[in-house]
């Protein structure tokens, strides 16, 4: 095998230091992918976004990855098992190799958990983390402060870092381990993973270059991309238009009025799958007496009918919703579907003694989520139906956020993608009693608040019973459509496209990390 040392230093931000290289033969297949945008920096745990995610998917690998359907699939730890109450023993895989030839053992999922713990994008995630500890060369045990159902979940974020590559100083002192935000550290220029795919090359902004690590320890996989050449390009129309001309061969974030133009293209096909940011409203309790009844909450949610909205507005885009979880979710319960009714919604209105209606202020994104003006006018003009005359105000996200913190509106309206892709994160921002000194109910824009639900969230979350836990949810959930403390419309759909042989539906899935290392090109 042969290593390369690799410096780029003509252009913004230096690639990997002793690199294997896959040599390029008539039978490499190239993948060009026309993304929406490029990875912010190289440091994985710098910033906390579906572009480096994305990117942790192809120059490292997790401990374990969702699938499809959301069960969890072994990749750098092969084995695990509960010990006891707090500790969860892994059984890492043998024989991986880092880019820059370094062996992989627990040695370095010690000091990613570590530093993952010292990063102020995860920490507040990895916070039920206590301490992680190598047993030998390939077991590691992780404790967590208390029972803890969600280690694995916690899991598929931990993307070994190559612990040897990373510690020491620069030339000019500063450390390499070093997190610096937005700033010029040594692990936001150079990567060593142990992932299907090393950089050769990056130009933020403009480009990013992979070639298939030769020493890639799945050989079991299928696929056979040998190079990967990244563009962002931002703009939807002009996105879509590279790859009905030939310019890439995939893209993401495919909009709405734009897929039945790839749906129909002969060079191309569109895959579609059903997202799990769930969409919709929360009510001001606080600056509207009216919505502290829960008969006028009912109202509001019947009123609107979110078939029409995923049909009409969305075109097919979204899959409209009666709860927080998604299928697949803990706590999804298939019994809990939207309930448009607006003759039901006047009775309400009329039994809370507001049969006259009321006025609101609503506020509403308009370049956050997929149609969110368009959808706010809609919930606007179908409240009006139940005598709620709104007042909207739709805004650019960079307003957005500084009015959504101050809660002076009566109606706001939010997006929510749980971190943990977990059930019970959904209730803690968005539900839960607000508590300013724990974070609970962060994003309780309404200021609703269930003491009962939040007791059985919170015991949830300490269940470790999975089966149990999953039907404590299921019925938090429940408690929720009947008192009606977020007003649900859609989860968003995710739209891919690609030209013809490139077999993206099965690496695609529902958290828009694509598996592009078991990708398959035919053509």
């Amino acid at each position: 095998m042969t290593f390369k040392k690799t410096l780029l230093a003509s252009v913004i931000g230096a690639v990997v230091a002793g690199t294997a290289m896959l040599p390029m033969t008539a039978s490499a297949e190239t993948l060009r992918i026309g993304y929406s945008a490029d990875p912010e920096t190289l440091d994985i745990h710098e910033q906390l976004s579906g572009g480096m995610l994305r990117l942790s998917h192809l120059a490292f690998d997790p401990l374990v990855r969702w699938t499809k359907d959301f069960q969890f699939e072994p990749r750098l730890a092969t084995e695990w098992e509960q010990v006891d109450e707090t500790t969860t023993r892994m059984t890492l895989r043998e024989g991986v190799t880092f880019h820059s030839g370094n062996e992989f053992t627990a040695k370095d999922v010690v000091w990613t958990i570590e530093r993952l713990k010292e990063s102020p994008d995860y920490r507040a995630i990895f916070e039920p983390v206590a301490s992680a500890e190598a047993v030998d060369d390939y077991t590691v045990e992780i404790t967590t402060t208390e029972p803890y159902p969600l280690l694995l979940n916690l899991a598929t974020y931990i993307f070994p870092m190559d612990s040897e590559f990373y510690t020491g100083e620069t030339d000019d002192g500063n450390e390499k381990a070093e997190i610096v935000k937005a700033g010029n550290s040594f692990a936001s220029r150079n990567v060593s993973g142990t992932g299907p795919f090393i950089i050769t090359e990056r130009r933020q902004g403009v480009r990013v270059d992979f070639e298939r690590f030769e020493d890639y320890w799945d050989t079991d996989s299928e696929g056979n991309v040998s190079k990967i050449i990244l563009t962002p390009i931002a703009e939807n129309a002009s996105r879509v238009a590279a790859l009905l001309s030939g310019g890439v061969d995939f893209i993401d974030a495919v909009p709405p009025n734009d897929l039945d133009r790839v749906r129909e293209a002969n060079d191309a096909h569109l895959v579609e799958i059903a997202g799990t940011r769930i969409i919709g409203f929360q009510l001001n309790e606080e600056r509207v007496e009216a919505f502290q009844d829960a008969r006028v909450r009912q109202a509001v949610d019947l009123a609107i009918n979110q078939e029409a909205i995923a049909d009409r507005l969305m075109r097919g885009f979204s899959t409209p919703a009666g709860q927080f979880s998604p299928e697949g979710y803990s706590g999804h319960n298939p019994d809990l579907v939207p309930r448009y009714d607006v003759e039901r919604a006047k009775e309400l209105m009329a039994e809370a003694g507001y049969e006259e209606g009321f006025s609101v202020d609503m506020i509403a994104p308009n370049n956050r989520y997929v149609n969110d003006a368009q959808i706010a006018q809609a919930v606007a003009n179908m409240l009006a139906q139940i005598n709620i005359n709104v007042n909207l105000r739709t805004m650019p996200l960079a307003q957005y956020w500084p009015e959504y913190d101050t809660r002076e509106s009566d109606i706001a309206m939010i997006g929510w993608h749980a971190d943990t892709e977990d059930t019970a994160n959904f209730f803690q921002y968005l539900s839960f009693c607000i508590d300013e000194e724990t974070g609970a109910g962060q994003y309780n824009y309404g200021s609703y608040c269930n003491e009962e639900i939040d007791a059985l969230v919170t015991a949830a979350d300490s269940e470790t019973d999975l089966e149990k836990r999953n039907e404590m949810l299921s019925e938090a959930e429940a408690m929720l459509y009947e008192d009606v403390g977020y007003i649900m419309l859609h989860w968003q759909n995710l739209a891919y496209g690609a030209a013809d042989g490139i077999e993206i539906e099965p690496v695609v899935n529902a958290l828009d990390f694509p598996y592009l290392g078991d990708l398959v090109i035919n053509r």
